[in-house]
């Protein structure tokens, strides 16, 4: 979300801030200044999350699956920074902090009225919508951080938030900057904020949005932007626990300043904030986590504006309080070794299994909008048709080789997207051993084991998740990738009762024939003209959703 109103004032009534710039001169400049410095190539941290709808341009993109064509967007795209000699690190969300756990919420809803309004435009126009319209495929930016690390980029999952690890770490590396599209970027003492929906990709311009023009034109030091950010409202203090400050701070500026040559109203509130800033804060006192005590606060308010201005306080700034932001530890992890906790995290931050790690460490999982059409009772939510597919995972992961019976698990908490949900509470699902022939093995044999059977008990393992115990024998005839198909679909059919024959054999036709196609081939594929229906957009979705959840 970023400062409420901060990236539009930047935007319309703060020019001066606003600056174009040629990314390749930027590059030749960095390499002059740093070549004898042991720096490595002139480096951008990509906010891969703000790109996603930047980078999937795809024409046909309301049934999704273009993958080689969004792969060669991705390359294309990768290819002109390297070709510039600059070095790209993505950088994806990797969890929900539960501070933001209502301003996760109140966004899954808004997006489900997003998706709600693509479905009545498919079915009263019975074509794709306008751009206007779109919506992300389910699990894009799962699929994306595959994507790129198969291009050899360097891609991480977050494990807090994931703009605060994007600025720490353009800070702790010299990066030349920042590309995303987010004014906590502007906010953070770290490496200069670039636009990526300014980003012209052919020339490599776009805007560079200067944090010290920023403060010279409203009157602040760069010091006192956090406390800025925190009054106008952020992920941290809601807009409306400073509604009171705000208003009052508007009345005044309103009052000393009625012929504003920054007469809009967003405009007014920035200045008039920054004005109180300016006031309250004196010159002398310059720490970054300073709370005025003449703002009219309550003791709950002034501590959570403290934790707000604390959240912008990088490693090296005196940022002690960041640790009180995380998640305290869990009651999960005992049931886990230290190698497993280890291993998790490490899989996690390199983007191969990040939902784990979010189970055996707090057990918690998150799953985001998908396109379901919430006025269609007929097909069963995707969360719902994936769950005993979920709670076996669970099972294989914290049961640690027990069956169940005397394990005392508290419930997975699990926050899915889906219709009829309203979000208040999560969901508590309980972990289910998998039925296997013999005792289910440990988490730590199937991850580190090296006996000979092992290949055999992993094998089974997978099998069970889906209930396919009976494709064993196939492993070795048909390809792995094949016979992971042939187990969601068969999982799939087994679960959603109104399949058709049809329908399975899309699914099966685009496991084993799209994938031997080129891009060029796909885009030139004749197709008879057909109404797009609602039916057939969620009945496309169901595999591509299963795979955001249990990727990892």
């Amino acid at each position: 979300m970023g400062v409420k109103g901060l990236q539009h004032f930047v935007d319309s009534c703060c020019p001066e801030a606003r600056v174009t710039v040629h990314l390749r001169e930027m590059a030749k400049r960095q390499r002059v200044c740093t070549s004898t410095a042991n720096i490595p190539s002139p480096t951008l941290v990509v906010d891969g999350m703000a790109c996603l709808r930047h980078w999937y341009t795809c024409k046909d993109w309301v049934c999704g699956g273009q993958w080689r064509e969004y792969m060669e967007l991705l390359k294309g795209w990768v290819e002109a920074f390297t070709s510039a000699g600059i070095r790209l690190v993505f950088f994806f969300d990797g969890v929900v902090e539960d501070q933001k756990r209502q301003v996760w919420v109140k966004r899954r809803r808004r997006v489900n009225g997003e998706i709600s309004k693509m479905f009545r435009h498919i079915k009263a126009c019975g074509v794709q919508p306008g751009r206007a319209l779109f919506c992300l495929p389910s699990g894009l930016a799962t699929f994306t951080c595959f994507a790129l690390r198969s291009l050899g980029q360097s891609v991480f999952c977050s494990e807090q938030e994931a703009d605060y690890e994007i600025a720490s770490y353009a800070r702790q590396h010299g990066c030349m900057g920042i590309l995303g599209q987010d004014s906590d970027f502007i906010i953070y003492d770290s490496a200069p904020y670039l636009s990526v929906a300014k980003l012209r990709i052919d020339s490599l311009t776009t805007v560079l949005y200067d944090r010290q023009r920023l403060c010279h034109a409203i009157g602040l030091t760069a010091t006192q932007l956090p406390l800025l950010a925190c009054l106008l409202g952020n992920d941290v203090v809601s807009e409306e626990q400073m509604q009171h400050i705000r208003n009052n701070a508007i009345a005044t500026y309103r009052t000393n300043n009625p012929a504003s040559h920054r007469g809009a109203p967003q405009g007014q509130k920035v200045l008039a904030v920054s004005q109180l800033v300016s006031s309250l804060w004196g010159r002398e006192e310059q720490e970054p986590e300073f709370i005025p005590h003449s703002v009219n606060l309550s003791a709950p308010h002034r501590e959570l504006l403290k934790k707000g201005v604390c959240s912008y306080l990088l490693p090296g700034q005196d940022a002690s309080q960041r640790g009180d932001i995380s998640a305290p530890p869990s009651a999960f992890e005992k049931h886990v070794s230290p190698q497993i906790l280890k291993a998790c995290r490490e899989k996690h931050v390199a983007t191969e299994g990040f939902m784990v790690y979010s189970v055996v460490c707090q057990g918690v999982i998150h799953c985001s909008n998908t396109l379901e059409d919430e006025e269609d009772s007929e097909l069963l939510p995707q969360a719902l048709v994936y769950k005993p597919c979920r709670q076996r995972i669970y099972g294989l992961l914290l049961l640690h080789g027990h069956e169940g019976s005397s394990v005392d698990l508290p419930a997975i908490r699990e926050w899915f997207v889906y219709g009829g949900n309203p979000l208040k509470e999560p969901d508590m699902v309980h972990p289910v051993p998998v039925h296997l022939p013999y005792h289910q093995p440990s988490l730590d044999l199937l991850w580190f084991g090296t006996s000979p059977e092992v290949p055999t008990l992993r094998l089974m393992s997978f099998l069970s998740i889906f209930d396919c115990q009976e494709f064993s024998d196939l492993h070795g005839d048909i390809e792995d990738a094949l016979l992971a198909a042939l187990c969601l679909v068969t999982y799939i059919v087994l679960q959603v009762q109104t399949l058709s024959q049809e329908d399975v054999d899309a699914y099966l036709s685009q496991a084993v024939c799209l994938r031997l196609k080129s891009p060029n081939d796909l885009q030139n594929i004749k197709i008879f003209t057909r109404p797009v229906g609602p039916d057939a957009l969620r009945v496309v979705d169901v595999p591509a959703a299963e795979d955001n959840v249990s990727c990892s």
